[in-house]
């Protein structure tokens, strides 16, 4: 019964809301890819007040190279968000069932040097833990061939690289959480936050249409394969990439590859082969996006699967219906299914408060529960 009401609720999506969003795209530091493939960030009072106790002239028109200090560099950005958390859950073998928690405090500096050059330092929180998120300079004069160096992001799945904020859900999906390392990975790995450290080659080609958008983007990345703030342990590197295509305007249809390998804490090494296939579609607030992904390593094999609506209702109201499903042995009996409702309340570009009902049922432990979530996002 409960599937069918929440297919019925899918089905309703479909049908048009007499309502514009009129929600505004936060500001970056940068002409970021239109393929949305790094998380965005935005600045505001903090960041005025920098620039003019600095009181910077105007940068030549030309840099200068060399160890000479010159005004050839933006002003350093500083920022950061919180996620708070209030959560309920019915299952009754949870060592607390409801509870406060601190999802995340991130705080980060940003800017460019040369304005070819781009950099970022992001540091994390999570209650009496702390430790760096990022780190890394690009090159990126030309939108065809960007270059990067440091710890970011996988070029694994659409929603990996994404967000918190633009998810739309209260957490990641199982695929991304599970296979590309977002939370504890199929092969039993902790979480990484979906990063390494690692090279990478970017770019967007062929600007086709009237508007100009661009046809293909790629992304290939030469990666350590342990993860986060880690050293490579067998002097063995990932391979990690990415195609997408954007036939129209704003929507991307992808093919994801992952080939490597990680050692674990008792020093055995685990194989990472993973592919993900999916699409996008965001168009006046719509949001439409579903993925697939499969998994090869220990021995056996894994897969996920999600698709996600988002529904403008009113300018600064936001409904999400989510399908999100995993199965760490590729069957059904280990198949782990959750449906989730989350309304969104966004009543400034820089606070959110989000209301989430989760209903899962896992089948690799054997239990049927729900989850009440609340969550406030500020940003500054």
């Amino acid at each position: 019964m409960k599937k069918v009401f929440f297919a019925a609720l899918l089905m309703l999506s479909a049908v048009p809301v007499f309502a514009e969003n009129e929600i505004n795209a936060p500001e970056v530091t940068e002409e970021k890819s239109e393929f949305g493939n790094e998380e965005s960030v935005e600045y505001g009072v903090l960041n005025n007040l920098v620039e003019k106790v600095a009181n910077l002239e105007a940068a030549p028109e030309t840099p200068e190279y060399g160890a000479k200090v010159t005004k050839f560099a933006s002003t350093p950005k500083f920022g950061g968000y919180f996620i708070g958390k209030y959560g309920w859950c019915s299952d009754d073998d949870q060592d607390a069932k409801a509870g406060f928690s601190q999802r995340l405090i991130r705080v980060y500096v940003d800017g460019t040097i040369l304005n070819d050059f781009t950099y970022r330092i992001q540091y994390q929180i999570n209650n009496a833990s702390s430790h760096m998120k990022d780190f890394f300079v690009e090159w990126g004069k030309y939108k065809e061939v960007k270059l990067k160096i440091g710890q970011f992001k996988r070029a694994f799945s659409f929603e990996n690289p994404m967000n918190p904020w633009d998810v739309g859900t209260g957490d990641y999906s199982l695929l991304a959480r599970e296979i590309a390392g977002i939370g504890t990975s199929v092969d039993g790995m902790a979480s990484d936050g979906g990063r390494d450290q690692m090279f990478q080659v970017q770019g967007d080609l062929f600007p086709i249409g009237k508007d100009k958008h661009r046809l293909i983007h790629y992304q290939f990345q030469v990666a350590n394969g342990q993860g986060i703030n880690s050293a490579d342990k067998n002097q063995h590197k990932d391979l990690i990439g990415t195609i997408q295509v954007q036939p129209i305007k704003n929507l991307f249809i992808g093919a994801f590859g992952w080939k490597g390998n990680v050692v674990n804490t008792s020093g055995v090494t685990l194989d990472r082969n993973r592919y993900a296939l999916g699409a996008k579609y965001t168009v006046k607030d719509w949001v439409f996006r579903s993925e697939y992904a499969h998994s090869n390593g220990c021995g056996y094999d894994s897969d996920a699967f999600y698709a996600t609506v988002g529904i403008p209702v009113v300018s600064w109201f936001n409904c999400y219906l989510k399908y999100d499903q995993s199965r760490k042995f590729a069957n059904e009996d280990s198949r782990h299914t959750m449906y989730s409702v989350a309304a969104n309340f966004r009543l400034h570009k820089n606070l959110m408060f989000q209301l989430q009902y989760n209903y899962n049922d896992n089948r690799l432990t054997d239990k049927k529960y729900s989850d009440l979530w609340l969550e406030t996002y500020v940003r500054f």
